[in-house]
Formats: C-alpha cells, sequence, structure tokens
C-alpha cells in the first residue's frame, strides 16, 4: 500500500440547511513530512470531539480507487482528492483486506486499525446532499480509522506494510455489515463473537455488537 496524498484541515464554520456547522471535513493535501501524533497530524484537528477524534480516531484512511467509483455515481469528474474527509488517500487496500487490530507501520509512525467510518450529517453538508450519508454506507466504501501507536513522521509516497495481522481477521467489511444488519444469522453471531477478543475494537462497538448479539 502506498500513502498517496496526507490531508489536513481546521475547523470552519459553514452554512447548511439554514444553520451554521462548524466542520474539519475541508481536508486539502499538503506537501513534504508531518508529524503524526497521538491524537491527529500536525495542522489538523477535530471539530467535535464527542463523535470524532480520539485515540481511536487518530487518522482517518480513505481508498483512491474508490474516488474513481464516486466521480461517476456523483458525476464530478473533478471530486478533489481529500473530499471525504480523510487524512491519508491510500493506493491499493479495499475494506475486505483490512482487518481490526491488524498493526502497519508508515513513515517513522506506528498505527493500528480501530474501525470503518460511519457517516455523520457532515458529510451531507460537504457534498450538498442530504442522501450522501445513505449512499456512502450503502456502498461500503466507508474506509478506516486508525491509532497512533507510534509517533513518527509521514509524507507522500510512503509505503504502508503490514506488520501484523489480527488473529481473529475481521475485516472493515465484516464489522460494518455487523453493523447494519437487521438480523444475525448463526455466521454472523459467530463472527460478532470473534470481534468481541480484538483488543483493538473500541469499547462503544463492542457494547453495540453485544446487543445485537444478546437480541
Amino acid at each position: 500500500m502506498t500513502l498517496c496524498s496526507v490531508n489536513v484541515g481546521l475547523p470552519r464554520d459553514v452554512s447548511w440547511r439554514g444553520t451554521t456547522v462548524t466542520t474539519s471535513i475541508f481536508k486539502e493535501p499538503v506537501q513534504g513530512r508531518v508529524a503524526l501524533r497521538t491524537l491527529n497530524l500536525d495542522g489538523d484537528r477535530q471539530a467535535d470531539l464527542s463523535v470524532h477524534g480520539g485515540e481511536h480516531k487518530a487518522v482517518y484512511c480513505y481508498a483512491l480507487q474508490h474516488y474513481a467509483y464516486w466521480r461517476r455515481e456523483l458525476d464530478d469528474a473533478s471530486l478533489p482528492i481529500g473530499a471525504f474527509g480523510e487524512n491519508f488517500t491510500i493506493d491499493d487496500f479495499d475494506e475486505q483486506s483490512i482487518c481490526i487490530g491488524d498493526r502497519l507501520t508508515v513513515g517513522s509512525a506506528q498505527l493500528v486499525v480501530t474501525q470503518p467510518r460511519l457517516p455523520c450529517h457532515k458529510l451531507a453538508l460537504r457534498f450538498q446532499s442530504l442522501d450522501m450519508v445513505k449512499r456512502f454506507l450503502a456502498s461500503r466504501r466507508t474506509g478506516f480509522y486508525v491509532a497512533v501507536t507510534q509517533e513518527g513522521d509521514v509524507g507522500a509516497g510512503d509505503k504502508l506494510a503490514m506488520i501484523a495481522r489480527d488473529p481473529e481477521a475481521v475485516s472493515i467489511a465484516d464489522i460494518t455489515r455487523l453493523y447494519v444488519a437487521r438480523d444475525y444469522s448463526d455466521a454472523d453471531a459467530a463472527l460478532a463473537q470473534r470481534a468481541l477478543q480484538v483488543r483493538a475494537l473500541p469499547a462503544s462497538w463492542k457494547e453495540h455488537l453485544r446487543e445485537r448479539v444478546n437480541r
């Protein structure tokens, strides 16, 4: 995997449906090397820490190849890198190949995969489209969040290397499917039980999965 772009942004006020919303979803690529710290990249900050940011969402990663899909879907050939609010735009990965708890290196930093992205109204604001949240989740092109286990510096062109695979092998695609499923089959329940064993999966996700299994 290759880090194609490092994108950062600071909170700004944006008008949306008759109100003013503070958001950091507008990210732009930066040149050179950037310090990656425990909670974010230098030059980047989350606007609403109640739902964004924190150690489990330090960096949001999205696939470069998804842009071709969205340019067709949105009929927007000019859709810029960083449009989905990602910090890292990465080539050569998909949500089925990355698992919760996988450990990666990039530049001099080390990361652990924690969860997929669940879209909120800020994505609708970014695209000025009320149905964008639904379309994003339905596409299953969610990307993923990572925690920073070792601070370092990163830059476009760096390789992302897998240094350890989580033994439970619950992929980003798997965990997203479990989240949106109306009902659980026996296989789904077994997969959810495996996910509960993954140390890197945040407590809020584990609580949701336990409720679904018990239901």
